[in-house]
């Protein structure tokens, strides 16, 4: 997340961003963003992940208390405390897990199995291997472990995620290749809200400020995503990003005229999402009707 000019007070080195940065924390539900919370670049990844999601599970249940809820995200909140949140609180999790000698060890055999799987067929292999595991000091209970042996050009590249669910209800690959990966996507949400929607425009000298541009980028992804969801269902823009629907529906020239009763916005007759345009237009005005 880069920055421009701010107070030095303000922002912090990051060693992973080679920058002077903000750190966001983003909690998306698909395309559903549930907060977006600036932070200095001087905290653990994890830091205010356990208010946030007590916050946003506490609404949930409100209003859908029956609905089962499956946290994901990536190694940096695998942390004791989110875990032990969770575990307390009937949220089930699946977080990617950092390596370390102990965990390789304990996959070793996949590895041998998948290294010549990949000799054999000249193609990537992978194996699982389903497990608990504890670290020695960081984590209060031993938890279920997916490691994922895989190797891939001639290279092995071992990795583990921890979940709450039980073998009984997932088994090992589609826990990890389905549920987990998909958290991928979430990459996607965050990279329209900052680079299609600019909000890591937090120049601004006081944090305050800088959060209060960052609300104002999330505000304009949950209008796009109204847009879209409403007004742009079963067009084209279907599934577009909110980059794409700037670019081809809202930066158009028109000549815009402004009388007492009415504004009326007249696009070139050429242009060719004119048809999309007026079905979203037609949509939304009869969806706050």
């Amino acid at each position: 997340m880069a920055e421009g000019r701010v107070s030095p007070r303000s922002r912090f080195f990051h060693g992973y961003y080679d920058c002077y940065c903000y750190l966001p924390l983003y909690v998306f539900c698909g395309r559903h963003l549930l907060a977006a919370k600036l932070r200095r670049a001087n905290v653990d990844a994890a830091a205010g992940a356990v208010e946030e999601t007590a916050r946003i599970v506490a609404q949930i249940r409100r209003r859908w208390p029956r609905t089962r809820i499956l946290l994901r995200g990536d190694s940096g909140f695998c942390r004791d405390a989110l875990m032990a949140w969770c575990e307390a609180n009937r949220v089930d999790f699946v977080f990617g897990l950092a390596r370390n000698d102990r965990l390789e060890k304990a996959i070793v055999p996949e590895l041998i199995t998948a290294t010549l799987d990949s000799i054999r067929t000249g193609r990537t292999a992978r194996c699982f291997k389903d497990f608990t595991y504890a670290t020695l000091d960081s984590w209060s209970r031993e938890r279920r472990v997916i490691g994922k042996a895989e190797v891939t050009g001639g290279e092995a590249n071992p990795r583990f995620i921890v979940t709450s669910l039980k073998r009984s209800e997932v088994g090992a690959r589609h826990l990890y290749e389905t549920i987990y990966c998909a958290r991928g996507d979430m990459e996607n949400r965050i990279k329209e809200c900052q680079l299609d929607l600019f909000a890591d425009r937090t120049s601004t000298a006081t944090m305050q400020a800088n959060q209060l541009r960052l609300w104002f980028a999330s505000m304009a992804y949950v209008l796009l995503c109204g847009l879209r969801r409403i007004g742009l269902a079963h067009t084209r823009f279907a599934e577009a990003t909110c980059g794409t629907i700037r670019l081809k529906l809202l930066k158009l020239g028109a000549l815009v005229r402004v009388s007492v009763r009415r504004i009326k916005i007249a696009m070139a007759s050429a242009c060719p999402w004119q048809d999309a345009f007026a079905l979203a237009h037609a949509r939304l005005r009869h969806a706050i009707a």
